[in-house]
């Protein structure tokens, strides 16, 4: 089997973490080496033949696409960024593909299997997928997991994520929670409270009930929530 040497570029220690077992996970891929920034990674591009390089879009010093720019013979560039407005400018670079965090495993494969033909896919066994997000609370990030989120609410410039488990407080708006979410399973059923579905036990005309907890139905959600559960 052809193995492909590569480095990863990403100076976030918990997503560069994510991205060095999902290699360590692939048989045909070789990690070399895991840089916080595009400077060190030019001298072990010097030292080493190096095929695919993961590289983070936003980063110190040199950013991705700038570094790219630097480069007179690049190897294969998977880009992986949490920004989804780079895209356009990462195809006329000719990347291999592009990664928008948080990545799962079957996007992560789905991508370096473009290295090598259709027969690598068989080599790798599919774990079943979680999606879940890291959050940054009180300095320390945070795994939970969507489908252990009850309910989410907002607290003014932060947001509460209740589970079963525990509740989180984080620095972010209710609104961008939702786009992060981009799941049917998730329903805005007040301007401050988003609801998990498959958690709710009972609802009336004004709130719903989830694990002994009312949450209150906005006037202006009324309609869409009694539509949406309704049926």
């Amino acid at each position: 089997m052809q193995k492909f040497n590569c480095i990863i570029i990403e100076d976030e220690p918990l997503a560069a973490e994510i991205l060095e077992d999902y290699v360590l996970q692939v048989p045909f891929l070789q990690l070399k080496a895991i840089c916080a920034n595009a400077i060190l990674a030019t001298e072990i591009l010097r030292k080493n033949s190096i095929d695919l390089i993961f590289l983070d879009i936003n980063l110190p010093k040199l950013k991705g696409l700038d570094f790219i720019r630097t480069l007179h013979h690049p190897p294969r560039i998977i880009l992986t960024t949490a920004y989804h407005e780079y895209a356009l400018q990462g195809y006329e670079h000719n990347v291999l593909d592009y990664l928008l965090k948080p990545i799962e495993f079957s996007r992560f494969l789905q991508a370096v299997n473009k290295l090598n033909t259709p027969a690598i896919v068989t080599n790798v066994a599919l774990p079943e997928e979680r999606k879940y997000q890291f959050f940054n609370v009180n300095k320390k990030m945070i795994k939970v997991f969507f489908d252990e989120i009850l309910y989410i609410e907002s607290q003014r410039e932060y947001i509460k994520i209740c589970t079963k488990a525990q509740d989180i407080t984080t620095k972010l708006a209710l609104n961008e929670i939702e786009e992060l979410l981009q799941n049917d399973n998730f329903l805005r059923v007040h301007r401050s409270f988003i609801v998990a579905k498959d958690k709710i036990e009972a609802f009336s005309a004004t709130e719903i009930d989830i694990c002994g907890r009312q949450i209150p139905i906005g006037r202006a959600y009324k309609e869409e929530v009694w539509t949406v559960l309704g049926n």
